[in-house]
């Protein structure tokens, strides 16, 4: 038994895992509810959730509120870029499904937006947690994040499908994560602890290249 509850044992590792997980569910919620904190919100969720995945976090708080602090300004302005280009998004769907033109018009236009849209959801899943892993212009986060999205195109549509799983699952059977509170709980920091760990490999292999020695 005092195996089993050691500190070093593989459950209590994995309960503070969950513990911290937990903590940093209950940070990103309070500090996103003036909305306009999304973006650094984003950012720290993301910094702390990879931090817990790979094992090297000592402080939830510590580290939520250091990346929260650091990258506040930045984060916002990507964040409202991010919102704009939405809203653009939206309102050209909303446009070409309503004028009155010809149907190969439509689709060609249709077939553009997905494109576009299918290039904007993968940017902006890849773009919080680079921007909580590497330094850089607004213009060099948004590329860097777009390019690496595409190039690690199993990650990202990995990390897509949970997502989409998430809602699906609330949607259609919200009796499962308890009719919400499960994201109250764990849900958001859960699926970011999850991906944490396909971003961390990722991002690991870039900060090892950049600090390898040139010969």
């Amino acid at each position: 038994m005092e195996t089993l509850f050691s500190p070093d044992s593989t459950l209590m590792r994995a309960l503070t895992r969950i513990a911290d997980t937990m903590i940093l569910n209950f940070l990103f919620i309070v500090t996103s509810l003036p909305v306009v904190t999304l973006g650094a919100s984003l950012t720290a969720l993301n910094f702390t959730a990879m931090r817990i995945a790979t094992g090297k976090c000592n402080s939830v708080s510590g580290d939520y509120f250091r990346s929260f602090r650091s990258n506040f300004r930045q984060a916002t302005v990507i964040g409202l870029i991010l919102l704009a280009l939405g809203a653009v998004l939206a309102a050209w769907y909303v446009v070409v499904t309503n004028l009155n033109i010809e149907p190969l018009v439509e689709l060609v236009l249709l077939a553009v937006w997905y494109g576009l849209a299918l290039t904007f959801a993968m940017m902006t899943v890849f773009v919080f947690p680079y921007l909580a892993s590497f330094e850089g212009t607004t213009r060099q986060v948004l590329r860097n994040a777009r390019l690496m999205s595409w190039r690690h195109l199993l990650t990202t549509l990995a990390v897509l499908a949970l997502m989409a799983l998430a809602v699906a699952v609330t949607v259609f059977v919200p009796e499962f994560t308890g009719f919400g509170l499960g994201w109250l709980l764990i849900g958001f920091a859960g699926i970011a602890v999850a991906n944490g760990f396909l971003f961390a490999r990722i991002f690991d292999k870039y900060i090892a290249a950049a600090s390898a020695p040139q010969t």
